[in-house]
């Protein structure tokens, strides 16, 4: 097998289980799926979709610069928002302020039960 190498950092919410906040192996980097969590205080920040955006991807640009990467270097994001209908435009504007280069990464983003957050999203990312 390749080498295998976990991400670890301390400006992103530390693993709530048994699971590394990223993984990079061939070239790749897998985020774990990130909440709101401000990192410092170990809870959830905000209470609308927007403001929890932006804090998941300062929480995934932390495990993204732990390699080197920014957001350029993003190829796929799946997103899960607890109220899809009610919540995509709103989240869809905050995504897009970390994402201003053609072209944007693939998203796939789907309608979950989240644990008392609204959003969590995920990346993989090429170096």
């Amino acid at each position: 097998m390749a080498d295998r190498q976990g991400l670890r950092t301390d400006q992103a919410p530390a693993p709530a289980g048994g699971y590394s906040q990223g993984v990079a192996i061939d070239g790749f980097v897998y985020t774990a799926g990130m909440g709101p969590i401000d990192p410092a205080t170990g809870k959830a920040v905000g209470d609308d979709v927007a403001t929890q955006t932006r804090q998941v991807m300062k929480n995934l640009g932390a495990v993204l610069a732990q390699r080197g990467l920014g957001f350029e270097h993003v190829v796929k994001a799946t997103v899960h928002l607890q109220e899809l209908h009610r919540d995509f435009v709103e989240f869809d504007k905050a995504y897009r302020e970390f994402f201003t280069a053609d072209p944007a990464p693939v998203r796939t983003t789907v309608g979950s039960d989240l644990n008392n957050i609204l959003v969590e999203i995920d990346f993989v990312a090429h170096e």
